[in-house]
């Protein structure tokens, strides 16, 4: 396989039923900043492009079928992992005030780190922790 082939960055991006809600939970419950946000017909997200750290989701309005070539959000909504430098606990705090569900409190994990996970309102799971992969 040739290197020009691999990829070099992955930025998951998820669909929402209510975009614009979804941009105001992630901000105030994970500290996302939204960088770019593109309006769409009928109050509608084209794109939206909000960082987390050096990292980046983008998202977008979840159309009906039959609108062109968009996205439709994947039966079961997604599961996203992102890394805290700082007081999880804290930040489990945030997500539950800003509106989120608890799906696993925050806890020490076997294979290092401290983590938990939490359901946003349209239902995608998002996990955070001080457990950081390595590539």
């Amino acid at each position: 396989m040739s290197d020009k082939a691999l990829v070099s960055d992955l930025v998951p991006t998820l669909r929402y039923n209510d975009a614009t809600a979804a941009i105001a939970f992630l901000e105030n419950a994970f500290g996302m900043s939204a960088v770019l946000v593109v309006p769409g017909d009928d109050d509608t997200v084209a794109h939206a492009e909000l960082t987390f750290g050096n990292s980046m989701i983008m998202l977008g309005t979840n159309l009906p079928e039959g609108c062109g070539d968009r996205l439709r959000r994947p039966i079961g909504g997604s599961a996203v992992y992102g890394i805290v430098d700082g007081d999880v606990d804290a930040h489990c705090a945030r997500a539950v005030a800003a509106g989120a569900s608890v799906v696993r409190e925050p806890k020490d994990e076997d294979y290092g780190g401290r983590g938990y996970t939490v359901r946003d309102p349209e239902g995608n799971l998002w996990s955070f922790g001080t457990y950081r992969p390595q590539a």
